[in-house]
């Protein structure tokens, strides 16, 4: 929410590679001293925060994908393998905090050796990170090294022992709450330029610190729900805050300028993104609810007034997507004449069905149903042709692009005509700038609707507030994150409808809009405890859409979105069960050859993880097969089961 920079190759200048180069013992003597390089830990606490990447390519090829699917708040529209369901050890989800705890480690051995412990603060930062991606890899693997892991040049440790979730739920309290005394003390170093996400104020990587407890309490609840509460009484009660107002949103830009030619750093990903389809009853629920954050989650789709006009004007109109043309108003000539319905921009989010394979398969009796043909078997239905000239047209919303990635190119739809010599014009209007990427990774609206939560849990006040000012406070700051992310992204027609089509509207967040928004039914905190339950943890999935791995385990731990739901249903997938969706990802079986075959074997033992992936790529599982569903890690184990809430 601050414009940060800071530049990569200055940073790393202070930072000593860390391989075996960094045992050797430089002697500042007799040398010059633009050649002599020290393990500074500002430094170190750059290249963490650089590090720090709980999404990156996973979010295109896995998570998205995927977790969608799954928890059915989104229909992928194909390009992946519908068996592949893991990553294990290959550099993916599982292994991110790696890249961080290293940093960490370095710089609490340099306190350690030097006795400098104005450093506290660069040390506890990565250490709130490491927890962090910590709490992410955990969530579908379950046990992995982290007391022993990254100690080889300190202790010489080569097979790091796995320590359970258990465990580390236990252990990632115990830190945090030193974490927070160490950034409560006094004289503690703060080189802003090298904190790209709070400058140094380690007021806020306080509260940061003290937020990831209740990130640990939700998922403890199933498994132990009065030390859950005990967590989160004592995180609410906590001197150092939580992060209840955007103010202290875990939400920046890593980098403005890049010096090291290192663009992901600066832009996110530089991998493309799997197409991932709004599913109508997200859009339905999201419609209905005049949600502003559907603007700034999905695309519109391509069908804007003069695209629809040059349909009809190619006798073209019955091609058009159903849900268009429900909201098409045409003059006693058959003509666009305006918009009906909720109007622009509301009328250009469309979306598909939830569908588990997204394709159509008459041989194998899936999806066979015609009125599938408009969503999956769309052929030449989109397209425009003049002789060799054809401009194809996206029927249906999918996830905005720029939200994740700051390199692409945005083509805005428009009709070809004809010039006056006969000519084609086709009408091209790009964007083409790039833009540093902002990502919210924990905010004030993820925040207060677990304050919710367990204020409802807890007979309907929490930390000195009842659930609906909590709740209110949540949905609140989600839908104000949301188009701080589009502002500072620049997506698609924020701030602009791009001269073209007159009835095109900008998306910008208009006054009155959240308010309208908590006002209707589907909003609103009314009803029994459950009932209310459930809208807390709608709007805990709608706002973890940019985070497919929390709105994942949202809907894991909960068991919303509910079969049968009048607001937001669970639709059962044909010819797949409940207790047959996944519920993780696939574990590789270790190689004999492996130095860890014996630890890791044991780790995955003690877990009940019996059926193991069988070759590199990590998994040859049936995307249904149900050992995904009933081995599950940890506190997943007393989870209701898909669709199915017990709260």
């Amino acid at each position: 929410m601050r414009f940060n920079k800071f530049f990569i190759a200055g940073a790393m200048a202070s930072v000593l590679v860390l391989s075996t180069s960094c045992r050797d013992d430089y002697e500042d003597m007799n040398q010059d001293p633009a050649n002599v390089t020290k393990t500074l830990p500002e430094g170190l606490m750059t290249a963490a925060i650089n590090a720090f990447q709980p999404t990156d390519y996973l979010l295109w090829f896995y998570n998205t994908p995927y977790f969608t699917r799954w928890d059915q708040m989104g229909t992928p529209g194909g390009g992946f393998s519908e068996e592949y369901t893991g990553m294990a050890e290959s550099g993916g989800q599982g292994g991110q905090y790696i890249g961080v705890l290293r940093y960490r480690n370095k710089i609490k051995k340099y306190i350690d050796d030097s006795g400098e412990t104005k450093y506290n603060g660069y040390y506890a930062a990565t250490g709130i990170l490491t927890i962090y991606l910590g709490i992410f890899d955990t969530d579908m693997y379950g046990s992995v090294p982290y007391t022993e892991a990254c100690r080889y040049d300190e202790d010489g440790i080569i097979t790091p022992k796995y320590d359970t979730v258990e465990e580390l739920y236990t252990l990632w309290i115990d830190e945090l709450n030193n974490f927070i005394t160490l950034l409560q003390g006094s004289g503690l170093d703060a080189a802003s330029r090298q904190d790209a996400a709070y400058g140094c104020d380690w007021t806020k990587w306080a509260k940061l610190a003290n937020s990831l407890k209740l990130k640990i309490a939700v998922r403890l609840y199933n498994n132990e729900p009065d030390k859950a509460l005990q967590i989160a009484n004592e995180a609410a009660s906590n001197a150092a805050g939580l992060i209840t107002s955007t103010d202290d949103d875990f939400l920046f830009c890593k980098a403005t300028d890049v010096s090291s030619g290192n663009s992901d750093v600066e832009y996110g990903t530089g991998n493309g993104l799997s197409t991932v389809y709004a599913t109508n009853h997200v859009i339905n629920f999201m419609l209905k609810s005049k949600d502003p954050r559907v603007r700034f989650i999905y695309a519109k789709n391509s069908f804007n007034s003069k695209v629809v006009q040059s349909f009809i004007d190619n006798g073209r109109w019955d091609d058009l997507p159903s849900a268009v043309k429900a909201n098409v108003i045409r003059d006693k000539n058959g003509n666009f004449e305006k918009w009906g319905g909720m109007g622009e921009p509301w009328v250009r989010y469309t979306a598909i069905p939830v569908t588990y394979s997204p394709k159509i398969s008459h041989d194998e009796g899936s999806l066979s149903d015609e009125d599938y043909e408009e969503y999956f078997n769309p052929g030449t239905r989109y397209q425009i042709k003049s002789g060799d000239n054809v401009k194809s047209y996206n029927p249906f919303s999918y996830y905005q692009n720029e939200m994740r990635r700051g390199r692409i190119d945005f083509t805005l739809p428009t009709a070809m005509t004809k010039n006056a010599d006969g000519s084609i014009n086709m009408n091209v209007i790009q964007d083409t700038q790039d833009n540093p990427l902002y990502q919210m990774y924990l905010g004030a609206g993820e925040i207060n609707l677990y304050l919710a939560e367990f204020a409802l849990l807890n007979g309907g006040s929490f930390g000195g507030k009842t659930a609906e000012e909590w709740y209110t406070a949540g949905v609140t700051a989600s839908v104000e994150e949301f188009n701080t992310l589009a502002k500072d992204n620049k997506i698609p027609y924020y701030g602009t409808n791009y001269d073209y089509d007159p009835n095109d509207k900008p998306i910008d967040l208009q006054a009155g809009e959240i308010a309208a928004m908590l006002a209707t039914d589907n909003v609103k905190l009314t009803g029994t405890t459950s009932e209310k339950l459930e809208k807390v943890y709608l709007q805990l999935l709608i706002h973890f859409s940019e985070q497919p791995d929390d709105q994942f385990v949202t809907a894991r731990r909960s068991g919303y979105p509910k079969v049968g739901s009048s607001l937001l249903p669970f639709v059962k997938f044909k010819d797949i069960a409940l207790s047959a969706i996944p519920r993780r990802f696939v574990i590789e079986e270790p190689t004999v050859t492996d130095l860890m075959y014996d630890i890791k074997t044991a780790a995955y033992k003690a877990e009940g993880f019996l059926h193991l992936g069988t070759n590199s790529q990590g998994t040859q599982f049936n995307s249904g097969d149900a050992p995904l569903n009933t081995e599950r890690v940890w506190f997943d184990q007393k989870a209701p089961q898909w669709g199915t809430p017990t709260r």
